[in-house]
């Protein structure tokens, strides 16, 4: 009995023995716990310190996987920001975080019309011959490569700033008298050079740019690929299409992903017709010589006062990749003095547009452009006043509208084809001349007969890409035929009421490969 009891005794023992051992444990774990713990701070105090220190790197990149559009080089594609170059960026030139893309295109264009306009490549809308004339009756084809282009795009990020630097040009400039004779030394011409910087949701932009009342084909944004511009071979593009390229600076925000807000402040000019083949307006003929130069008519290059800047504001919407839609209003103010009664007069004129696409079906696109003004004609591609001018020196506004509707289909990945009908509609403004008593201004009875009425174009192309390589470049081939019409607001008894033209375009095109650098 009594050993009974010691072993229960020993057994207690070892029992609370081991209960004190366990506790030890515990407690060893949990102070390695807390050393633990206190190295991970440690780390990670470190690891801020050196983020601090260090520059930060740069995001990864993705390069933007899209189809070329036919006619539009592919290296104005892209985001506009800056990171390295992709792999399928061949002539990319990067400088530390700087990256410098050559774009441009070698153009080669058979154009055939069969009436001669008289403006080589680019067609004169506000010109086409009569029947009755000598170009009316003379056939017109021509083979030019100066519709080639040359450029660069300069991206990089500064403070978490995207720049882009952009730089395009082409060979449709001054053209000497002999050109065409032995050396055809087309002159260089500048179409853009702007920078644009982005930060967030706030954008701004200054340069030479596509006016920001040029439609879009996708938010709002300078790149030439974002805007509709037609796929056309014709340099001057199509009848009825708002577009210039001028000197601005543009501010943009972008609330969302889908919603764009711009405005911009873009050079004016006092337009009184007389280029892209109409003719300018008739003054009063005791102001010819004290007006003449204050209105541009066609040839006052940057010799005309320009008292005020045009104020463009435009919103545009992308709820999905299928739909686009835009609205948007120019802001024009006119200023003149009448040195013969020692006044000043000023006018305040604008316009509005509404520009739209939408995807029909699978790779089939319409797309319509409208625009309405009140004193804007300059921005029809000139084809029509802004004003005129009345018998005391007061100027009287000109309304203008016009329309590019059409579609764009892409039947295969290499295959484009494309319809377009634009239209452009001037009305007439009429003063009297109380010295002679005579009509004067624009469309009167016995005006010229480049005061057009209206001008009409129907069009119809297509593109189509031999072969495509992101190391090589791309080789397509391009045709348009074009039918236009134009009625002059008065034609001479006996004579033609209006103006017709055929013209067709076949152009072979190689485009410089790869493409910017995006950044997502």
């Amino acid at each position: 009995m009594q050993l009974k009891y010691s072993l229960l005794f020993l057994a207690c023992l070892v029992s609370a023995a081991d209960l004190s051992d366990i506790d030890e444990l515990k407690a060893q774990l949990v102070a390695q716990q807390e050393q633990i713990n206190q190295l991970r701070n440690m780390v990670d105090a470190q690891q801020r310190l050196l983020e601090r220190m260090l520059p930060a790197q740069p995001a990864p990149i993705e390069q933007k996987k899209e189809p070329p559009s036919p006619h539009i080089p592919q290296q104005a594609k892209g985001l506009m920001t800056a990171d390295a170059p992709a792999p399928d960026s061949p002539l990319t030139i990067s400088l530390g975080q700087v990256h410098i893309t050559p774009l441009g295109f070698v153009d080669f264009t058979a154009m055939l019309r069969n009436k001669t306009v008289a403006s080589g490549l680019p067609t004169n809308f506000g010109a086409l011959p009569f029947s009755d004339t000598v170009n009316g009756n003379l056939s017109e084809y021509r083979l030019s490569s100066q519709h080639s282009r040359l450029g660069a795009r300069i991206d990089t990020r500064i403070l978490g700033t995207n720049l882009t630097g952009y730089l395009e040009t082409d060979f449709l400039g001054f053209v000497p008298g002999n050109a065409t004779v032995t050396s055809n030394s087309d002159g260089l011409r500048l179409r853009l050079y702007f920078l644009d910087l982005r930060k967030d949701k706030f954008e701004g932009m200054a340069g030479q740019s596509w006016s920001l009342l040029t439609p879009g084909r996708r938010g709002i944004s300078p790149l030439p690929s974002d805007l509709f511009s037609t796929q056309n071979l014709d340099p001057n593009y199509q009848v009825g299409l708002v577009w210039a390229r001028d000197p601005q600076l543009r501010f943009v925000y972008h609330p969302t992903q889908t919603v764009a807000m711009a405005v911009s402040l873009e050079s004016a000019e006092q337009y009184g017709g007389g280029s892209s083949g109409a003719a300018a307006i008739t003054l009063p003929s005791k102001l010819v010589s004290s007006y003449s130069n204050q209105l541009n008519l066609g040839s006052g290059g940057v010799s005309i006062p320009s008292p005020n800047q045009d104020v463009i504001a435009k919103v545009a919407f992308d709820p999905s990749a299928a739909v686009h839609a835009e609205f948007a209003g120019v802001l024009r103010r006119f200023a003149f003095y009448n040195p013969l009664t020692d006044r000043s007069f000023r006018a305040t004129g604008g316009g509005v547009s509404f520009n739209a696409s939408l995807e029909l079906i699978k790779n089939l696109r319409l797309y319509t452009n409208n625009y309405y003004s009140n004193g804007g004609g300059r921005y029809v591609f000139g084809l029509g006043p802004d004003l005129i001018i009345n018998d005391d020196g007061s100027p009287s506004l000109v309304r203008a509208m016009s329309t590019v509707t059409g579609v764009e289909y892409q039947l295969q990945p290499k295959t484009l084809f494309y319809a377009y009908y634009g239209g452009a509609y001037f009305k007439r403004a009429v003063a009297l001349d109380y010295a002679t008593g005579l009509p004067v201004g624009f469309g009167y009875s016995g005006s010229p007969d480049g005061h057009n009425r209206a001008i009409q174009q129907a069009t119809a192309g297509l593109s189509r890409v031999f072969w495509r390589n992101p190391s090589f470049g791309t080789l397509q081939f391009g045709a348009q035929y074009s039918y236009i019409f134009r009625n002059p607001w008065y034609a001479a008894p006996g004579h033609p009421a209006s103006a017709t033209l055929n013209t067709v375009y076949l152009n072979l095109r190689y485009l410089l490969p790869g493409s910017p650098p995006s950044y997502r």
